[in-house]
């Protein structure tokens, strides 16, 4: 049928599983990065004391 701009049916399950295992790897990326353990100062020296964010003045 010319103008047929759809994938037949069969092929259309190959592109979901595709899809499903690049969310798949995606997602084991980005909790793989927010479990990753940060890294730590070579200088143990503390750090000044930030604000409290309490603001002064009138």
């Amino acid at each position: 049928m010319p103008g047929r701009t759809t994938a037949p049916h069969g092929r259309s399950s190959s592109r979901y599983a595709r899809a499903l295992a690049a969310a798949v790897v995606a997602t084991a990326a980005l909790v793989t990065a927010a479990n990753a353990v940060p890294a730590h100062a070579t200088d143990p020296r503390p750090t000044p004391a930030v604000s409290e964010g309490r603001v002064r003045g009138g």
